[in-house]
């Protein structure tokens, strides 16, 4: 917490420019009174565990979209102001489950997963699916390419 309070005022310059030693003594301060008090260290725990996830799913997207694209990754102005809705949306369900609001609303959500993925037969089901999508998948992507060929 120390490093982070430390970057955030260097880097706003909130209490002056140059103010190593007093940014140091308010991070330092601040972090003291973090550790103290339980309940925040558990909702920033728990939104380091959101944000590894996120982190690891963004870069496995990135991954495979370089390869399919020969690394050249470009997105639109539309497609940047959804990927900007979507991460607040995002960053606001992460910090109210991370403090535990509505715990009724997450154990609904609990109960939806294990009825959709546990229950008898659902695995059957999803792989079904999943090789329903694929394979409307792969038949989209033969006929556009295909549209491609003959336009040119």
């Amino acid at each position: 917490m120390f490093f982070i309070v430390y970057a955030l005022l260097e880097k706003s310059k909130l209490l002056g420019a140059d103010q190593k030693q007093i940014n140091a003594f308010v991070s330092l301060v601040v972090s003291l009174i973090f550790v103290s008090v339980v309940f925040p260290v558990m909702v920033v725990n728990n939104l380091i565990l959101f944000m590894t996830v996120g982190i690891v799913v963004i870069f496995v997207g990135f991954m495979i979209w370089g390869f399919i694209s020969n690394g050249n990754i470009t997105l639109s102005e539309g497609v940047l102001k959804g990927l900007g809705v979507l991460t607040f949306i995002v960053l606001i369900i992460a910090v109210l489950w991370a403090t535990g609001s509505f715990p009724e609303f997450w154990s609904l959500l609990e109960r939806l997963f294990n009825f959709a993925f546990r229950s008898n037969g659902s695995e059957s089901f999803w792989t079904n699916f999943l090789i329903v999508v694929l394979v409307v998948a792969a038949v989209a992507a033969v006929l556009k390419a295909g549209k491609t060929v003959k336009g040119d």
